[in-house]
C-alpha cells in the first residue's frame, strides 16, 4: 500500500509539473503600451500575407479584404480551417490589441489556450512587437464579417491543445536561422521579411515527424501538405535567378522565362508586390545568402 501510495503521489507531482510546464505564457504587460499605426500596419499585413489564408476562398480580390476565414489546410495531423479574424464579435473584435499581439507572437488565445502552429507564430515570434501592433491597427480598419469560425478537424491526441505547450518548448525559438546576417544590411532586412513577417520557411522547408521545421534544410523545398506535388527549393542550389530577377518576380509574378506565378505563389506575389522595391531586393539578397540545400 505504501508503494502504491508513493506511486500515486509521484504521478500527481509529475502531472502538476507537466501542467505547469505546458501552461501558455500570459500577455506581456508591455503590449498594453503599444499604439499601432494603421498605415504602417498595411505594409506589415501585406508582408505577413494575412489575407492569403484568412479571406474566404470564394471571395474576389480586394484592397479591403473580408477576413472571414474558411480556407482549409490539410496536414498529417488533420485539417486546419482558417478562422474569422475580422474586427467583428464573431472574429477578433472583442479581443484587446494586447491579446491580438500576443496571439500573433506567442500563439495564445485570450482564453489562455495554445493555438495550433498552422498559424505561423513560429515565424511571427521574431516580428517586432511594434510591427505587430501596427498590423493589428490596420486589421481594425477592415470590414467586419459575421461568419462563424469552423472548428479544426483534428483527432486525438492532437486535439489536446495543452500538449502544444510541450511542442513549443521543444521547437519554438525566436532565433534566426541565418544568424550571421549583418545588421543594417539588405540581407538583414531580407532576413526579417523572410524569416519573420513573410514566414517563407513555413512552406519551403521540410518538417520533422512532429511538424516542426527541419532547419538543416532551410528553404530547401518540401512536399506539398495536400500530398500533391512539391514546394520548390529556393536556396541558391534550386533558384538560379539573379537578385534582380527574384525581385521582379515578387513584383510582377513573371519569371525570367516569362512564365507566371500560379497557385498559392500567385497570392504571395499579390501581397509582396505591395512592398517597396528595396524590400523585394532585400528578400532577393537574403535568398542568395542562405546556404545551399542540395535537391533530393
Amino acid at each position: 500500500m505504501r508503494l502504491l501510495g508513493g506511486l500515486v503521489a509521484l504521478a500527481l507531482v509529475a502531472g502538476a509539473a507537466g501542467w505547469w510546464f505546458t501552461a501558455p505564457p500570459p500577455v506581456p504587460a508591455s503590449y498594453a503600451a503599444l499604439t499601432g499605426n494603421p498605415e504602417a500596419g498595411r505594409l506589415a499585413f501585406a508582408a505577413a500575407g494575412c489575407a492569403s489564408c484568412h479571406t474566404d476562398p470564394e471571395a474576389e480580390p480586394s484592397d479591403s479584404p473580408v477576413l472571414s476565414g474558411g480556407q482549409r489546410f490539410a496536414s498529417d495531423f488533420g485539417t486546419f480551417i482558417a478562422p474569422n479574424i475580422s474586427p467583428s464579435p464573431e472574429g477578433v473584435g472583442a479581443w484587446s490589441d494586447a491579446e491580438l499581439i500576443h496571439a500573433v507572437r506567442a500563439g495564445v488565445s485570450p482564453s489562455g489556450a495554445h493555438l495550433y502552429p498552422a498559424f505561423p507564430y513560429a515565424a511571427y515570434n521574431k516580428a517586432l512587437p511594434q510591427d505587430v501592433a501596427d498590423l493589428v491597427a490596420y486589421l481594425r480598419t477592415l470590414p467586419p464579417s459575421e461568419v462563424e469560425s469552423l472548428p479544426h478537424e483534428v483527432g486525438f491526441p492532437f486535439n489536446l491543445r495543452r500538449g502544444l505547450g510541450l511542442w513549443k518548448a521543444l521547437f519554438l525559438s525566436d532565433d534566426y536561422v541565418l544568424a550571421e546576417a549583418e545588421l543594417d544590411s539588405p540581407v538583414d532586412r531580407g532576413r526579417y521579411l523572410v524569416e519573420a513577417l513573410g514566414h517563407c520557411g513555413e512552406c519551403h522547408t521540410p518538417r520533422n515527424p512532429l511538424g516542426a521545421l527541419d532547419t538543416s534544410r532551410w528553404l530547401g523545398g518540401a512536399p506539398h501538405p495536400s500530398g500533391e506535388g512539391t514546394i520548390p527549393n529556393i536556396t541558391p542550389a534550386g533558384l538560379s535567378w539573379s537578385e534582380a530577377e527574384i525581385a521582379e518576380y515578387l513584383k510582377s509574378g513573371f519569371t525570367p522565362d516569362f512564365d507566371t506565378a500560379g497557385g498559392e505563389m500567385a497570392e504571395v506575389v499579390a501581397t509582396i508586390s505591395q512592398l517597396s522595391d528595396d524590400d523585394r531586393l532585400a528578400i532577393a539578397a537574403y535568398l542568395k545568402a542562405v546556404p545551399e540545400v542540395a535537391p533530393d
